[in-house]
């Protein structure tokens, strides 16, 4: 069973850092792609950065390119978000994402981790 969890995530002043973890287990990931999302009260979850297990390859969203880094380590089984210069439009539950890297969607979800960006 694939099982997806994040941690990190807390309360921080605009323009602070942190960094989220994603733990991965219950298969092997070869082939898949790893992905943050986030979802703002009262909004729709959006995409903020993927990773390619194999390769490497990495994509972001326009609004945190420049200030997010995603990486990951396989011999962990682990995803890292690091995330600089923190907005508050930064805000919401940040969840890890699984999918196979030719699947149109992600398939495993992690439950949340809560960012919260004070002004």
């Amino acid at each position: 069973q694939v099982q997806l969890v994040e941690s990190g995530g807390g309360l921080v002043q605009a323009g602070g850092s942190l960094r989220l973890s994603c733990a991965a287990s219950g298969r092997t990931f070869s082939g898949y792609a790893m992905g943050w999302f986030r979802q703002a009260p009262g909004k729709e979850r959006e995409f903020v950065s993927s990773i390619t297990w194999n390769l490497g390859t990495t994509r972001y969203a326009d609004s945190v390119k420049g200030r997010f880094t995603i990486s990951r380590d396989n011999a962990k089984n682990t995803v890292t978000l690091q995330m600089n210069s923190l907005k508050p439009e930064d805000t919401g539950v940040y969840y890890c994402a699984a999918k196979v890297v030719v699947a149109e969607s992600y398939t495993y979800w992690g439950q949340g981790t809560q960012v919260t960006v004070s002004s």
